[in-house]
């Protein structure tokens, strides 16, 4: 018997080593410890725990870094404001109480964790998220854990992790740049969930706010729309009585994800690309000047595309012009009309970044109107929205303050309501709260003058149903337009739409319904009354080219129908003021995805096949299948338009052209268009035809698959542009 054992015992052990070996790889136990120059793995073998030095400093850190990226990128740091000086004595040891202890050459403690609860049996496992976790042995869960380094982030934000405040405990969770490359210390820049009135993000700088997120709308947070939904991560936002947070999860675990915050005052989201061996930032917080915080100041608005790019709210002027006409624009704007309480409305803003949340109050359960009534009955109430844009919207959101940080975004965001005088609500919006007095002088008042109101009634009556006629009468012929098109006889099935109507849908042509200008003028954003949304192209009265522009436009596409071709609905002719009103495509064109490192991320091999296809088969009704053959003259990247559906259409038709019968090629001495897309025999020549087109599409299909300009392409080895690039590498001239 002792025999068999003698020979049982040395295998048993040799196991007992080999399952110790396996398993001691992402752990260490009381009895283990980590050295400088020792490191331990996460089992899927992504992250590495260990010392390190950052940049040319001679100090040492623990921390956590990717085990299978070539470029060493730190994600924690343990001890960022006491290193271990200048050598590589550091010892990690996991005490009986389930406590991390760093400690120097002299054996003084250099950094520390904390536990939650006293420890039975404590293990700290570097986990595959990249998570160091102080647990009990066997207990693998997280809520459970005695201490966990996601709960104390450095300036990294990795995938699982929360950026937010545990309400039970009041411990925030944030992360701050490092000093220098050198110094992971604590540098000047936070990125902070804020936990007061309705949760959003800030960036902060020594304390100030730079930038902010907006808040939560259901999808994304709503300031930041380069968040919104995409097939590589999803976001989350959790807000309860526990705990509020943001976290995001990777949907693919091929390619590791961080979120940093730079030395700089930058949040950047990056990705690994493996082919180049280097980070690609997926995108940014502080996009343009219009991210910085409250550049416009109290009730200002921010426009990008505007010059200067700070207005004021519509209802309000600038509370010191001086200022402002040294666009100095700090100081803000102030109400044209101070508000009345009993005889206020509502002035509906779309499209807007909502203003700062800090000290706003919200409810879940409310609709938009109880969340308008809440608002009206109480006299501090300065505005009000939806909380959650999903399923037609939910809840309520208020402000009681100025209006801090509003921006134009392009996305569809929640509308925001602001509280206005009734004298500057032109549409008789404002609530209409008599006293007994007001009602019996109405009385009198309607008593005196009951005949002329009668009259005026009727006529206003007669001139409402005229209006009414003439605005859903279709068009069959537009006086200056078709006089030589030679298909003025045939009915050019256009709505007439007045300018009262573009007027009331474009909030008087505000500038912040602008999407975009061109010689014609400029292009307005509007929603009619059925909630049908248009983008209006309304012709500037000093411009020459865009009077030919917007005849030549009539003339060609109003007999044009295909679904990848944009849909022109109507056209407004009264005075002076001429226009044409087009469906509305949210996605504005497609150059504003392929030229952006960022955005065209979002547009993977199958869209941009689809765009291609798409356009082509635009192309294809324009030269062969319509009616009238057109050629379009001015195919690029911002001419193809998108829908909510990535679905291209082909727009501007200010230059087009119409092709009789057989006719194959024209001359012109004026050479339009864009340089780059045009074809060599327009450029040098004036010759134009189907070719032309077919040649800036082939430009086109180029940009598409490689992300880049024609005329911006760079190539060290030689001057070509893109074409000559292709053309170029294709006949072997690089090799």
């Amino acid at each position: 018997m002792r025999t068999t054992m003698d020979r049982i015992a040395p295998i048993f052990l040799f196991l007992l080593l080999i399952i110790d070996t396996s398993t001691a790889i992402d752990t260490i136990n009381t009895t283990q410890s980590i050295r400088d120059g020792d490191t331990i793995l996460s089992a899927n073998g992504a992250y590495e725990l260990g010392f390190f030095s950052p940049g040319n400093s001679a100090n040492r850190y623990l921390g956590i870094w990717y085990a299978k990226i070539s470029v060493m990128t730190v994600v924690w740091v343990a001890n960022r404001e006491t290193p271990v000086l200048n050598d590589s004595s550091g010892v990690l040891r996991l005490t009986n109480q389930g406590i991390l202890v760093l400690s120097n050459r002299n054996g003084s403690i250099v950094w520390s964790s904390q536990s939650s609860r006293p420890a039975t049996n404590p293990t700290a496992q570097l986990l595959d998220s990249g998570n160091l976790v102080v647990k009990e042995e066997g207990d693998d869960n997280l809520e459970s854990s005695l201490w966990q380094s996601f709960e104390h982030p450095a300036d990294t934000l990795l995938p699982e992790m929360k950026l937010g405040r545990n309400r039970i405990t009041g411990m925030d969770s944030y992360i701050t740049s490092w000093k220098s490359p050198d110094d992971p210390s604590r540098g000047n820049v936070s990125e902070i969930l804020v936990p007061y009135g309705y949760p959003e993000i800030i960036v902060v700088e020594n304390s100030i706010v730079k930038h902010r997120s907006g808040p939560w709308n259901g999808l994304r947070f709503s300031g930041m729309p380069q968040s919104k939904p995409n097939p590589k991560y999803s976001v989350e936002f959790v807000f309860n009585e526990k705990e509020i947070f943001y976290r995001y999860h990777v949907l693919s675990n091929s390619m590791p994800w961080r979120v940093t915050v730079t030395q700089g005052g930058d949040v950047q989201r990056f990705t690994w690309i493996e082919q180049t061996r280097s980070w690609l930032l997926y995108l940014t917080l502080n996009t343009d000047n219009c991210e910085r915080y409250a550049l416009c100041g109290a009730n200002g608005i921010c426009s990008i595309n505007s010059s200067p790019m700070c207005g004021c709210l519509n209802g309000f002027v600038p509370k010191v012009q001086s200022e402002w006409e040294l666009m100095d624009w700090s100081s803000g704007c102030v109400r044209r009309t101070p508000l009345n309480c009993s005889g206020d409305g509502f002035q509906k803003v779309s499209a807007v970044k909502l203003p700062q949340t800090k000290t706003s109050w919200f409810n879940r359960s409310m609709n938009l109107e109880e969340c308008k009534n809440t608002c009206l009955n109480n006299c501090s109430c300065t505005a009000y929205s939806n909380l959650d844009i999903r399923d037609g919207g939910s809840g309520c959101l208020l402000w009681f303050d100025d209006l801090l940080d509003v921006r134009i975004l392009v996305e569809n965001e929640p509308d925001i309501y602001i509280r206005m005088a009734a004298s500057e609500l032109d549409n008789g919006y404002g609530a209409k709260i008599e006293t007994k007095a007001n009602e019996k002088k109405r009385i009198i008042l309607s008593v005196v003058l009951s005949t002329g109101i009668l009259f005026l009634g009727l006529a206003l009556v007669f001139y409402v149903w005229k209006r009414h006629q003439m605005k859903n009468r279709k068009m069959t012929g537009v006086s200056g337009i078709s006089s030589n098109n030679n298909h003025k006889n045939k009915d050019l099935e256009l709505l007439l739409f007045t300018i009262d109507t573009l007027a009331s849908a474009t909030n008087n042509f505000s500038l912040n319904n602008i999407l975009g200008e061109g010689g014609f003028g400029h292009v307005y954003k509007g929603t009619l009354k059925d909630g049908l949304e248009i983008a209006v192209k309304r012709l500037s009265k000093s411009s020459r080219q865009g009077l030919d522009e917007f005849k030549n436009e009539v003339r060609h596409i109003v007999n044009l129908q295909h679904r990848n071709l944009v849909k022109l609905l109507g056209c407004c002719i009264e005075g002076e003021e001429k226009m044409l009103i087009y469906e509305f495509l949210p996605n504005k064109s497609l150059d504003f995805f392929i030229f952006d490192d960022t955005r065209s991320m979002l547009l993977d091999w199958p869209k941009r096949y689809n765009i291609i296809n798409g356009i082509a088969r635009g192309l294809l009704y324009l030269h062969q299948d319509s009616r009238l053959r057109v050629i379009h003259r001015d195919l690029k990247a911002s001419n193809i338009l998108l829908d909510y559906n990535m679905h291209p259409k082909i727009s501007d038709f200010g230059l087009a052209r119409g092709v009789e019968g057989n006719e194959t090629e024209s001359k012109t001495r004026k050479v339009v268009g864009t340089y780059g897309y045009i074809s060599p025999e327009y450029a040098f020549h004036g010759l134009y035809s189907l070719k032309s087109d077919v040649f800036s599409f082939g430009v086109l299909v180029l940009e598409i698959v490689s992300g880049n300009r024609n005329r911006g392409f760079y190539h060290p080895d030689h001057q070509l542009n893109l074409l000559g690039h292709a053309i170029g590498t294709d006949c072997g001239i690089d090799d």
